[in-house]
């Protein structure tokens, strides 16, 4: 496997290229290749406490990705968790999830695609509720014990 960059980007830092690259593959993934008309810009990838962070492979690919945001009740929240297709296999998307754990103040949560419920609870996350329907696609809310 080639070797891989990380970055860690705070929301006024990142770059209208990077952003760029962040947003294609979202939309690749989460658009594209699940079938889901949804819009990915939420108003939050550029909101001051939000950390944008990725494992980027040579000539500026973005291997995976993972966004974390400053919760407004308190904590934190990890989204748009997201590994390229020529790079999956690698676990590079749990290697985000630990990394950005440690950054992260508790409590942490997420909604996880209810499939992948197992991959969150390898990092210690457990259901926080019922799960619901997004955009067509069944989650499970989540929180760090």
């Amino acid at each position: 496997m080639e070797e891989l960059t990380s970055r860690t980007v705070p929301a006024a830092a990142i770059t209208a290229s990077e952003l760029h690259a962040v947003l294609r593959l979202r939309c690749e993934v989460f658009v594209v290749e699940q079938a889901c008309a949804y819009l990915d810009l939420d108003g939050r990838d550029l909101e001051p406490g939000t950390t944008h962070l990725w494992l980027e492979a040579p000539k500026g690919a973005i291997a995976a990705y993972v966004r974390l945001l400053t919760e407004p009740t308190g904590g934190h929240r990890i989204g748009r968790v997201v590994t390229n297709p020529a790079h999956r296999g690698h676990h590079l998307a749990g290697r985000l999830i630990d990394y950005a754990l440690t950054l992260a103040e508790r409590p942490v949560v997420l909604d996880a695609q209810s499939h992948l419920t197992r991959v969150y609870e390898r990092h210690g996350f457990a259901r926080a509720g019922e799960d619901f329907v997004e955009d067509g696609i069944r989650h499970t809310p989540m929180r760090l014990l």
